[in-house]
């Protein structure tokens, strides 16, 4: 490996772990709205049309005449259609626990993601995982039931239904990352043309017509959600799933300050110490991987050298 190489794999590395921390932003502005429309609105409903309108706003992009050769070149065809069964069964398993669960509950099921996902990895990717990440992981996740406190739903049915979703969420990101070559493009509108498959389906049992604002949020929902993929995909691409998934902690930071911002909520002392344990963890992991490329750099002479 060249001293050029090392240099790029540590830009690239870093530049992965921003993706994946603005798609956990991302996606933390779009949950709480979520579970406000599925109150009113059938999962399907949801999928349907915020899936619609983000192959709307990708369309101009799906014009191009290049496009349909991108998707006939995409690799691996039996994982392309696996992870477009993922990610829209993960999508649909999210929507409907929050109908049932609070929120705070999904999301710390789905923040059990990086221990499934750390595993994953070593197992089917052959990522070399040692203790001191494993560490971090698993102390991430204590913080992450100290802060969230999971109430007594946590043993029901659609608790069930939650930890679900997130098995498919660890596999999906394992299958984007062995699809890596794929291009961008091909593999947001794949979740998309999913996502929009299963609300086909689904939307005519129970549709209630929404009126111009609900349906407005619902594309809206559609935009962020679209964006929100196109980070973590391009997240997995660029780093080893078992080090960016662990920054999927920081969904109970955002949970915290948009907390504070939008709703005053103020945050009490076992969210303060779970939120700190979380961001101790996480900030392990980053130091960690720079202290590898430094002694990848320390092996490697410069040029000239």
């Amino acid at each position: 490996m060249t001293f050029a190489s090392i240099v790029n794999q540590k830009s690239t590395v870093a530049t992965g772990i921003g993706l994946m921390l603005l798609a956990c932003f991302v996606y933390s502005l779009n949950d709480a709205p979520g579970k406000w429309l599925v109150s009113t609105y059938s999962v399907g409903q949801l999928l349907l049309i915020r899936s619609i309108a983000a192959i709307l706003l990708l369309m101009p992009l799906l014009m191009r005449q290049e496009v349909l050769r991108e998707f006939r070149m995409a690799p691996r065809p039996g994982l392309q259609l696996l992870r477009l069964v993922l990610s829209s069964a993960e999508s649909a398993l999210f929507y409907w626990a929050v109908v049932y669960l609070p929120l705070a509950d999904v999301v710390t099921f789905y923040l059990a993601g990086p221990i499934f996902v750390t595993a994953f990895s070593a197992i089917f990717l052959g990522e070399q995982v040692g203790w001191q990440r494993w560490s971090a992981v698993i102390a991430g996740f204590i913080g992450v039931l100290i802060a969230l406190r999971p109430s007594a739903a946590t043993f029901t049915l659609p608790a069930l239904i939650a930890l679900t979703g997130s098995l498919f969420f660890a596999f999906l990101m394992i299958v984007t990352r062995a699809v890596r070559g794929t291009s961008d493009l091909v593999l947001v509108t794949g979740q998309m043309i999913g996502a929009l498959a299963v609300g086909a389906f689904l939307a005519p049992f129970g549709w209630v017509t929404p009126n111009l604002r609900d349906f407005s949020l619902l594309a809206l929902v559609g935009f962020v959600v679209m964006f929100a993929h196109a980070c973590v995909n391009r997240s997995l691409k660029l780093a080893p799933a078992s080090v960016v998934v662990p920054y999927q902690y920081t969904f109970i930071l955002w949970a915290i300050v948009l907390g504070y911002l939008v709703f005053g909520d103020v945050p009490d002392a076992p969210l303060l110490i779970g939120a700190a344990i979380i961001v101790a963890a996480g900030t392990f992991i980053l130091r960690r991987e720079q202290l590898r490329a430094v002694k990848s750099d320390a092996r490697i002479p410069p040029p000239g050298a």
